[in-house]
């Protein structure tokens, strides 16, 4: 909400509350039926209210319908600080800024990549399931164990085969 000021934490969710309610109950503009008051900061010095709304659109239609909601509370701005001032019993009342609010949308579209990803995740691990490798299972070579022993591997000499027959004679 604020920054470090925790009078300026409840100003703000003060604010957030009267805005939302007054939008409905006393404005009555059609422009601002699909408005949602998703937060509110107020500086420090509680001068400046920036108030971040979002609208949900039709399809084709969401700039247009963007643009006459916040034309429409740019108009209700003096209005609502009016009520947000009787409301909140403060000596100065801040001054309210509307700003859309992004973050739901780029929120949809961040969970409909992740929707595609879990979808290619399941295709290849189906895909895993019925794989089979290319060559042989175990691709590498392996040293073959000589039967041989002519030759000694240690020294690399060959070695005679010694009968303790020939040692006698």
């Amino acid at each position: 909400m604020a920054g470090t000021n925790p009078r300026a934490a409840r100003i703000a969710a003060l604010i957030q509350r009267v805005i939302a309610s007054s939008m409905e109950a006393q404005l009555h503009d059609k422009r601002l039926s699909n408005v949602t008051i998703t937060e509110v900061r107020v500086t420090n010095d509680l001068q400046i209210a920036k108030i971040y709304w979002t609208q949900l659109g039709h399809e084709g239609r969401e700039q247009g319908e963007r643009r006459r909601a916040q034309q429409a509370l740019n108009q209700a701005k003096g209005r609502l600080r009016s009520l947000v001032g009787s409301k909140a019993g403060l000596r100065l009342t801040p001054q309210l800024e509307f700003i859309f609010d992004e973050v739901p949308g780029e929120a949809h579209e961040i969970e409909d990549i992740l929707a595609i990803a879990r979808r290619r995740d399941a295709e290849l691990a189906k895909a895993r399931e019925s794989a089979q490798y290319a060559g042989d299972a175990d691709p590498y070579k392996h040293d073959e164990p000589d039967d041989d022993d002519d030759f000694d591997e240690d020294d690399g000499i060959e070695v005679e085969d010694w009968d303790d027959d020939d040692e006698k004679a």
